[in-house]
């Protein structure tokens, strides 16, 4: 059954496997979340909590981040997890930080790139930096994105992690240029780490699939030049990465996570109209490649997500047709400049 509230929703969202459980019973040490209060941290750094309870692993799980909101340090700290509110483009910041053997980092800077774009190359390329510099003995899992690759054809099924990088934009090659930085402190500190180029997570209040179910619901065109995408479960993105870090080596290994399908933003968009029992309104015509990216080595490392596209279609439509709350965040998948 979908979630049927926030409450619902949250527990789902944060819901350990039995494989990132028994991960946790044999990965020894604490564990810290650089970068933890965004759209998929608390989520994932609850499900790490949870996991490491569930295995009856004694850990400290601490969730770094400014804590802008109000409210947000307290809402980690009701499920055990340590806080620490600090901005890590701080001078030293990140030197003082508690050392953890296992660091998880999700720190970084998509939507206001644009003009502010060396803010952008300070958070996403220098920041890793600082982490590999105090973190070089743990091992790292560090989140990337798909944008690195560029578009590609739509019949070549999506970049695989050895195709050659094209970023469009310097949201994309701030992000190359994180990717390197990992990559070179890995070379020459051996430092094990895992990159996660991350495609498109869902979680009923923020995804590509809630952008077009909101725009078919409020019977709003849909912009379908950006015609195919690919897009997971935030709780299958959530588990897959923590198993991750047990992938972590030296040199960096990488892998794309995403959903098991491509799909299509004209198809998508019609059958939210099938189910809401609303006209589907369609702007545009579908380019012949797309922002796409081949799952198949992180299903063999990692395994394949549990919640499949369809299911998640009904889980968004139920969501938002009940009126279910949303983080008002678009996330601007129709961009073909790489503009954020």
């Amino acid at each position: 059954m979908p979630p049927a509230s926030l409450e619902e929703l949250e527990e789902r969202l944060s819901r350990p496997t039995p494989a990132v459980v028994e991960m946790m019973w044999s990965l020894p040490g604490d564990i810290i979340v650089l970068g933890a209060a965004g759209k998929m941290g608390p989520s994932f750094t609850r499900m790490a909590k949870r996991a490491s309870d569930e295995a009856g692993t004694k850990r400290r799980v601490i969730a770094v981040s400014r804590f802008s909101t109000p409210g947000s340090a307290e809402e980690f700290q009701q499920h055990g997890i340590e806080t620490i509110a600090v901005d890590l483009l701080a001078a030293n910041a990140v030197a003082y930080l508690p050392h953890a053997p296992n660091v998880i980092y999700m720190a970084g800077m998509k939507f206001g790139s644009t003009g502010q774009e060396p803010m952008t190359w300070a958070m996403n390329a220098w920041l890793p930096g600082l982490v590999c510099e105090r973190y070089h003995r743990s091992r790292i899992a560090a989140f990337s994105t798909g944008n690195v690759y560029g578009l590609v054809p739509v019949e070549r099924g999506g970049s695989h992690e050895e195709d050659a990088l094209n970023p469009a934009g310097e949201y994309a090659m701030s992000c190359l240029g994180r990717e390197r930085i990992f990559q070179h402190f890995s070379n020459v500190r051996g430092t094990p780490v895992s990159l996660i180029r991350l495609n498109y997570a869902c979680d009923l209040r923020y995804g590509v699939m809630v952008d077009i179910a909101q725009k078919v619901w409020n019977g709003q065109p849909v912009d379908v030049r950006m015609g195919y995408f690919n897009t997971i479960w935030q709780g299958d993105a959530n588990a897959l990465s923590l198993l991750s870090l047990a992938k972590a080596q030296s040199p960096a290994w990488i892998v794309n996570l995403t959903g098991t399908a491509i799909l299509s933003v004209r198809e998508v968009a019609k059958r939210f109209g099938e189910i809401f029992g609303k006209p589907v309104q369609i702007e545009g015509k579908e380019a012949p490649d797309a922002l796409l990216s081949n799952p198949y080595r992180s299903f063999v490392e990692l395994g394949i997500p549990f919640i499949r596209d369809e299911e998640l279609m009904e889980w968004v439509a139920g969501w938002v047709s009940r009126g279910g709350e949303s983080l008002g965040k678009p996330t601007h998948f129709e961009s073909r400049d790489g503009k954020f």
